[in-house]
């Protein structure tokens, strides 16, 4: 049920909404970042809610302000700890 309920926000999920929860969270995307978060989330959600995401945080790592990116790693340690 819980899998299924995140597969349809994702499917549903714009470039809009990843830039709105960055903003909310002090985070500030150049639109090639915003880009490249909003294709891994599509492409990568079940790995990174349900499996290891390493592969896609140092991705992500290479490609980000280092700044972004530690609040991003800040910020899915939060997420996935809380929902743990």
């Amino acid at each position: 049920m819980k899998e299924k309920l995140i597969s349809e926000y994702v499917s549903r999920m714009t470039l809009e909404d990843v830039n709105s929860f960055a903003i909310k969270n002090g985070i500030i995307l150049k639109d090639d970042e915003l880009r490249l978060i909003y294709n891994h989330i599509k492409s990568s959600w079940h790995t990174i809610v349900f499996g290891n995401p390493r592969g896609i945080l140092d991705d992500l790592k290479a490609k980000l302000d280092n700044t972004s990116y530690q609040k991003i790693e800040s910020l899915y340690i939060h997420f996935k700890n809380l929902y743990l």
